[in-house]
């Protein structure tokens, strides 16, 4: 999860990584710290626990050399504290070789023993230190085949990116399981957990694959596998700018994608219909006859993208006809899941290189099931690992608690579940140009929700003093619960639970106090009148035992009016897209409560934005 830059090239390396380390600090921000190699062959090391904000402080008031080469690192802490004596880069004994990591080296323990029987001085708890001491035993073999050599003894998942005081034109990298992208410049190259690390500099990248190492030589890059054979690789042009990634004037990156959420949600649908005017994905290398074959479906995700795929189970069975399980992905393999030729296995993840999700991959395509992949990032391994892929073209997400990668994820698995009824012909085409119809209109939706959070703002300014809210729901409201708790666990770090209402008498109604908030996500009562009944008694139930009811009703519902304390109206949808408005004062208000609360909410406490280790 942390997040890592290297830059060889004309610029001045601290900026770039810096800069670089800035956009990545979603990855993680519990230390950072910088190498870079002087044009003499100096090494210069300076890392500081914190934020990215003490490295900078640090950087001012020491003098550095005129570095063209260096790398960049931002952790999230897995194996020791978050110390100045853990953050990276860490150094061999000579202080010649630093190295920066991601991921986490399985076999460290053993390794560490190893070279500390053999004298090495070992100065931190990471794991990642026993890696710039193996590369000092081969450092004579130059630091590319050092790499490769180190690698090859390494176990569990990493992206490695070390410089060396010996090659001072150099930055050697290393991927297994764990993210890395090339940048090409003008002159210039450019290493990355994803491509915002530099894409105020070129949007041309180079996708790399599993188990190589990539050398940066000015301009020029290599790549290789572990072994030394000259590997494959991808290049590929990045469809957003620099802009993109900045505030744009907003407080938070959360409240910019918030405000996003229209734009995103329209991205998603464009280009969906093909000249045959039939629904088509981004890449799809499975066959309709496979699809046709398919006698069930599983969605595997974590978190957030979870919840879409509770949300996607009502979509896929209402219109698609095929039975569909919903997995949490770091259960998924561990439980021996019935897995064969004609299971169709739904992946989501936002970033592409969540590692549970990606294991699920992995395990599901040994079981010879086929693979879907939802995914934002282009060029990750989820995607390129998958039969399928739908991207969501949501842009870069900078903010830890997800918003319109959820809303895109949405609309990405309601458009594969008419791709599959499309397939199998259990929807006429008619049918499905109805219903992409309604989603075309949903950006509006969402605007016009926007346009009306003022009042959400204000209650949650009211509660900021609270200490618990429940979130009620049914049907496709219950997902929608779920994701309302997560926020507001994940920002204002309340105790917040999510329930389906009619589980409300088996145990959950034994909470309510007087007082308590308890927001209720209602279901419209013309496109499910007997749950919307069900649920407004769920209302007054709560409601009678003393609950302060927060009520979110679709415009035009007056049976909830006698009932609610505080009444969020959202405009009237078709039942099944419901979640892509009712989500979203849920988002506005967690984010205005946690603010209120004087929380950081783009970097909420012991988070990082896509989780890279099991």
């Amino acid at each position: 999860m942390c997040g890592i830059v290297g830059y060889v090239g004309h610029r001045s390396a601290v900026e770039v990584a810096v800069e670089g380390l800035g956009r990545l600090e979603y990855r993680g921000y519990d230390s950072s710290g910088v190498a870079l190699v002087g044009p003499g062959g100096e090494l210069a090391v300076e890392k500081r626990a914190g934020k990215l904000a003490n490295l900078r402080s640090a950087l001012m008031s020491r003098s550095l050399p005129e570095a063209t080469v260096g790398i960049g690192h931002t952790r999230w802490a897995t194996h020791g504290a978050p110390t100045d004596r853990n953050a990276h880069p860490h150094t061999d004994c000579r202080s010649r070789i630093a190295v920066i990591h991601n991921g986490i080296i399985e076999n460290f323990a053993e390794l560490r023993a190893e070279l500390e029987d053999d004298g090495h001085k070992l100065l931190s708890e990471t794991d990642t230190e026993v890696v710039a001491h193996l590369l000092e035993r081969h450092a004579a073999d130059g630091l590319a085949e050092a790499m490769r050599r180190v690698c090859r003894r390494l176990e569990g998942a990493f992206t490695l990116l070390a410089v060396s005081a010996d090659e001072p034109d150099v930055v050697v990298g290393a991927r297994r399981n764990s993210p890395l992208v090339v940048g090409r410049g003008e002159g210039e190259s450019f290493l990355g957990s994803d491509v915002s690390a530099f894409i105020a500099y070129t949007r041309e990248a180079v996708e790399l694959g599993q188990d190589q190492v990539v050398e940066l030589r000015g301009p020029g890059i290599t790549v290789t596998d572990f072994h030394g054979a000259p590997a494959e690789t991808r290049d590929y042009h990045v469809g957003w700018d620099a802009s993109a990634a900045e505030k744009g004037g907003y407080d938070h990156f959360m409240l910019k994608e918030i405000a996003e959420q229209p734009r995103a949600v329209a991205d998603t649908l464009l280009g969906r219909i093909g000249s045959d005017g039939l629904l088509t994905l981004d890449e799809m290398r499975l066959s309709d006859q496979e699809l046709r074959d398919v006698s069930k479906i599983i969605v595997v995700a974590c978190g957030t993208s979870y919840h879409a795929g509770l949300i996607a189970k009502y979509a896929i069975e209402h219109w698609a006809r095929v039975p569909c399980e919903v997995e949490l992905a770091s259960e998924f393999r561990y439980r021996d899941p019935i897995l064969n030729r004609d299971t169709l296995v739904i992946v989501i993840s936002q970033s592409g290189e969540t590692m549970d999700t990606l294991m699920a991959v992995r395990h599901a395509r040994e079981q010879r099931s086929r693979v879907l992949a939802i995914c934002n990032v282009n060029g990750s391994t989820i995607p390129r690992e998958s039969d399928a892929v739908l991207y969501t073209h949501a842009g870069p997400e900078i903010a830890v608690a997800s918003t319109k990668a959820f809303l895109t994820q949405l609309v990405a698995c309601y458009l594969v579940a008419l791709y599959i009824a499309q397939v199998r012909g259990v929807k006429f085409g008619d049918e499905i140009t109805q219903i992409l119809d309604r989603l075309a209109g949903m950006p509006a939706k969402v605007e016009e929700v926007l346009a009306t959070m003022e009042p959400v703002r204000a209650l949650a300014r009211s509660l900021a003093d609270e200490r618990c809210v429940l979130f009620l729901g049914r049907h496709v409201g219950f997902p929608v619960a779920l994701e309302g708790a997560l926020k507001l666990k994940e920002l204002a770090y309340m105790h917040a639970e999510g329930f389906a209402a009619g589980e409300l008498k088996h145990g959950p109604i034994a909470l309510i106090d007087r007082g308590l908030p308890v927001v209720v996500v209602v279901p419209s009562p013309s496109g499910q009148r007997v749950i919307h009944d069900k649920i407004v008694s769920n209302i007054q139930e709560i409601r009678a035992r003393g609950a302060r009811t927060i009520v979110i009703a679709e415009e035009g519902d007056t049976a909830v009016e006698p009932y609610a304390d505080t009444l969020i109206r959202v405009p009237a949808v078709e039942t099944l897209l419901q979640p892509l408005v009712a989500a979203v004062p849920l988002q506005v208000f967690a984010c205005e409560l946690a603010t209120a609360k004087g929380h950081d909410v783009d970097q909420p406490r012991n988070l990082a934005k896509s989780v890279t280790v099991e």
